[in-house]
């Protein structure tokens, strides 16, 4: 079951955070997509998403060659309510990495 402190604890690194809001933004990423849009390594773009995963905060789906990361379903509504607030109010902090994903059309 998920706490809140359990949660807020997953989303205590920049990384983490940025990857879970452009997700929920967006629905699914992939690899491809958060490195263009945090501008980072795909080791270190890994490495943040499979925190994610074990904290349940994502789950994947392999597609072909990518894996497409999403909103764990079985999140709490609570949770899932921060998340979308934080989103809606974070827009202006992730405008660079939103244009980047924009600007750079079809990755995967």
């Amino acid at each position: 079951m998920m706490t809140p402190l359990s949660f807020y604890k997953c989303l205590a690194d920049d990384t983490r955070l940025k990857i879970l809001l452009l997700v929920t933004v967006k629905n699914e990423l992939c690899v491809c997509e958060l490195t263009t849009a945090l501008a980072l390594s795909q080791p270190k773009i890994s490495r943040h998403l499979a925190q994610l995963r074990k904290c349940r905060l994502l789950t994947d789906e392999r597609r072909g060659r990518w894996i497409y990361y999403q909103l764990d379903p079985q999140l709490p509504d609570w949770a899932h309510q921060v998340l979308q607030l934080t989103a809606t109010s974070a827009q202006s902090d992730l405008g660079v990495a939103l244009n980047n994903l924009t600007r750079s059309g079809e990755l995967c």
